[in-house]
């Protein structure tokens, strides 16, 4: 059953274990930045997490709750931060589940929209994105393409 666990000293080694396929390497960031970018965020903005697949790590992802948009104090928004399936796991849900949990805990928390960004390109993940229903906001985050889901009701 895959389900999602936190990151601890015990599984540590599997979640940083994670690796995308070579060529998304440059359009996604390893899961030890991820963690380092977690643990110097205030608490509960950033919600590290393994995917595992019975006792299996398949992937990892990263969501962020109520981050300060433009740095202002005028928007807050909260969704998928980051997103690694092994490449080994690819096409197989993983993905689709990460997603699906992400905003299942948004929803719990009260929150009806769920953000992402992505790299544009061949090797970027915006048809996965657009698939699940995201739409894109028309918003350039850096060089990444920024899309919005509404999270449905439970």
């Amino acid at each position: 059953m895959v389900h999602l666990v936190e990151i601890t000293p015990q599984n540590f080694d599997a979640a940083v274990g994670i690796r995308v396929r070579p060529e998304q390497e440059h359009a996604v960031s390893p899961v030890m930045q991820s963690l380092a970018e977690a643990y110097v965020h205030p608490d509960g903005v950033a919600w590290p997490r393994l995917i595992v697949d019975g006792e299996r790590p398949v992937g990892f992802l990263m969501a962020f709750f109520d981050i300060d948009w433009h740095g202002d104090g005028t928007v807050f928004r909260s969704g998928l931060w980051r997103l690694n399936i092994a490449a080994d796991a690819q096409g197989r849900g993983y993905g689709r589940f990460a997603v699906r949990s992400v905003a299942q805990e948004l929803r719990r928390r009260g929150t009806d929209r769920m953000y992402v960004s992505w790299h544009p390109g061949p090797d970027g993940p915006e048809d996965f994105y657009l698939g699940l229903g995201f739409r894109t906001t028309g918003e350039i985050s850096g060089d990444q393409t920024v899309g919005v889901l509404k999270v449905p009701a439970a």
